[in-house]
């Protein structure tokens, strides 16, 4: 079963290079890979933000709640603009949450699959 999914996942992102090729893709903007904060305990974690771009097409559907900004994540929450994980769980887990409910490819549902502890 494992191979199963595997496969089609597999098949599932040649399909979406191919597609992407053709020139109808997003233009993305910004980095490639977007490291954020992990916080004291945790390890920095390294957001494909390319692969986001590609797969919502609407910038706004993350950055309603933080400027298009290097930074300003970490820069709201020093202002308390921004609760410690209030990107994470009410963005990032909720709308890969809702893409699973969906039946749609997604990214993790759970905090440790993105953060690491350090040491």
């Amino acid at each position: 079963m494992e191979k199963w999914i595997v496969l089609l996942i597999f098949t599932g992102t040649i399909f979406y290079a191919a597609v992407a090729s053709s020139g109808d893709d997003v233009e993305n903007k910004g980095a490639e890979i977007i490291l954020l904060s992990g916080g004291e305990k945790m390890r920095d974690v390294h957001f494909p933000h390319h692969r986001h771009q590609d797969a919502l097409g609407d910038c706004n559907i993350c950055h309603d709640l933080f400027p298009k900004k290097i930074g300003s994540i970490d820069e709201l929450k020093n202002q308390g603009k921004l609760k410690k994980k209030q990107v994470m769980q009410e963005h990032c887990i909720d709308c890969h949450k809702k893409m699973k409910a969906a039946d749609r490819a997604t990214g993790p549902t759970s905090c440790g699959r993105c953060h690491r502890k350090t040491g």
